[in-house]
């Protein structure tokens, strides 16, 4: 039987997660069991806004009273980074956020823990981030915060390409601040001499997208991480699978952030009755 359903009352408080698309996100069947676990009456819940709507949808979340914190993803996370009113470091070095909490004093604070959620899932997959040669295509919210959790962690050399090449050179520029000579921008996807070639573009959600990349040009024993989360089991990752190529599924990425979710909105367990 599925478990009972999480009993709605006026005291619940509530979370968003909010994109376009928004029917792929998983944070809400892996934060609304926490929730229930931790006893917590809060309740996590999607919420679609086109890229145009955005900013005033934004505007509406933060107004209500009773909603503790707001997860962003694709395509809203460079827009919410500029409209929190406080970034951490991870949110201004790449110019992205997918979590905003209401601070103490009523101002919403961005972070950004896709990044660190990635390496993080790597690690435990046994795949070290340190020393690593890294191909990354897509340059957008979480391509950004990937990048910045990558040299953070030791990669010793990245190369990023994104067909936006003003996103691209503005992450390049941000990255240098604190990683000088370490990235690199390509005009085509570097798929020689790499030891991990990572998708943090869009394509993959849907059935008839074209491949990120060829993965056949890729070397023996290079690592095909894809971001997207639904389908678990992208066109990119069967390519890659079928060369013999080692893979790294979208779900990690998420899966490792919430032990950062806990802390960044002070999920603790609810004091007995």
């Amino acid at each position: 039987m599925p478990p009972a359903a999480h009993a709605v009352t006026g005291a619940t408080r509530l979370f968003a997660v909010v994109g376009d698309p928004v029917e792929q996100v998983q944070a809400p069947s892996l934060l609304n069991p926490l929730f229930d676990e931790l006893g917590l009456d809060a309740v996590l819940v999607p919420v679609h806004a086109r890229q145009a709507d955005f900013p005033a949808v934004l505007d509406g979340l933060r107004r209500i009273e009773n909603l503790d914190g707001i997860l962003i993803t694709i395509p809203h996370k460079a827009a919410a980074c500029a409209l929190a009113d406080e970034r951490s470091p991870a949110a201004a070095i790449s110019g992205s956020a997918n979590a905003l909490r209401r601070g103490p004093s009523g101002r919403w604070q961005a972070d950004n823990f896709d990044g660190a959620g990635f390496v993080r899932g790597l690690t435990a997959a046994g795949r070290p981030v340190a020393g690593t040669r890294v191909s990354l295509l897509g340059a957008g919210g979480a391509g950004s915060a990937i990048a910045a959790a990558l040299l953070d962690a030791g990669s010793t050399r990245l190369s990023i390409y994104d067909p936006d090449r003003e996103k691209r050179d503005g992450l390049l520029a941000r990255l240098d601040e604190h990683w000088p000579d370490r990235a690199v921008g390509v005009a085509t996807p570097l798929l020689h001499d790499v030891d991990l070639a990572v998708n943090a573009t869009p394509l993959g959600l849907r059935p008839n997208d074209p491949l990120p990349f060829p993965p056949d040009g890729l070397a023996a024993g290079c690592v095909v991480a894809d971001i997207i989360m639904k389908p678990p089991d992208t066109r990119l990752l069967r390519a890659a699978a079928a060369l013999g190529l080692p893979t790294h599924p979208g779900i990690h990425m998420l899966a490792h952030q919430i032990g950062f979710y806990r802390s960044f909105f002070d999920l603790v367990p609810a004091a007995p009755a």
